[in-house]
């Protein structure tokens, strides 16, 4: 009898040796490449029990050469390097890991926001140049409490956002076209429209999915409805945001500063103008990374691919394949 196999096309760990364990103990084997191209791709995945991806790729050519998957898992909450529709047409469920890094992403939200209004970095940055007092004027410096925070995606981490939000008593509004506002009320947080909580906020945070419907949900047109001088965070996707949209709102001081953790294209590019913004803050999509979040997604994504192989229910499949 043919040992079952889960392979994984890439990864950004040390090694593989969580999920090698996990796998082997259950009579499964794993086989690892650091996929770069298609065809390395097709490669791998064409006679695999299982796909474990982080950020290769999978497109619909990559999945019609799948020839007896039971799941692809993504390494993530984002699922969009994945092609939903052709695993639909194929019958393969995609499973994320919602359930991880909801503090660590909420976490590093609430540390880019403070850096922005209390001037962390420029202040570091001006002592370490020999000065000492104000680095920017007072202007600059901002109390939460004086200021609305608007939340874009009410989930897992957008919740967690809201609730450590408010304990700094600022003003906080939300949209999410898919959760009642009695829900966001319930936690303490003002219900909008896209439009009003842009149009309200002094802060914008995004924390929604990158589907056909919200990339580029930040454009010239939605970034010219945020009040002026306003500070923008994103650590959510980056294609979520038109990047040259966002150099323009900088440009002109229109915003007053932005955090991201996420980009569009990632890594930025050497020469890209944001990477030499004194008023942005920059990081290299490490929001939802801590000891214990990496370990439970390797886990997480080893013990689904187990249990589509063993023909379980599968409880995160995010694309409406049934098994």
């Amino acid at each position: 009898m043919k040992t079952p196999t889960v392979v994984v096309t890439d990864w950004t760990f040390p090694d593989l040796s969580i999920e090698e364990t996990q796998l082997r103990s259950q009579g499964v084997e794993l086989i690892g490449h650091q996929c770069k191209t298609e065809t390395e791709l097709i490669e791998l995945s064409r006679r695999a029990d299982a796909v474990i991806t982080q950020f290769a790729r999978i497109n619909a050519k990559v999945i019609a050469e799948m020839q007896q998957a039971k799941a692809i898992v993504r390494y993530g909450i984002g699922v969009d390097n994945v092609d939903l529709e052709a695993a639909r047409s194929r019958s393969i469920p995609v499973c994320n890991i919602p359930d991880y890094c909801i503090d660590e992403v909420a976490d590093q939200t609430l540390g880019f926001i403070l850096a922005c209004t209390r001037q962390v970095v420029s202040h570091s940055q001006h002592l370490r140049e020999g000065k000492w007092g104000l680095a920017t004027p007072v202007s600059g410096m901002k109390a939460l409490r004086d200021l609305t925070v608007g939340v874009i995606g009410f989930g897992r981490i957008g919740r967690e956002v809201v609730r450590r939000l408010l304990a700094f008593k600022c003003a906080v509004r939300v949209f999410d076209p898919v959760v009642s506002g009695a829900d966001i009320e319930k936690l303490g947080a003002r219900p909008g429209t896209f439009e009003e909580v842009i149009q309200a906020s002094d802060v914008l945070t995004l924390h929604c999915p990158s589907t056909a419907q919200t990339r580029q949900l930040m454009n010239d047109r939605t970034f010219a409805l945020l009040r002026s001088g306003a500070i923008f965070i994103n650590v959510g996707r980056g294609d979520l945001v038109d990047s040259d949209a966002l150099t323009r709102a900088l440009q002109s001081g229109h915003l007053s500063a932005a955090a991201l953790d996420v980009f569009d294209p990632e890594p930025i590019p050497a020469s890209h103008p944001v990477r030499s913004m004194s008023q942005v803050i920059l990081a290299p999509h490490i929001a939802s990374c801590s000891t214990p979040a990496v370990k439970k997604l390797r886990e997480s994504a080893a013990s689904i691919a187990l249990a589509a192989i063993r023909g379980e229910a599968l409880h995160s499949v995010v694309n409406g394949v049934r098994r």
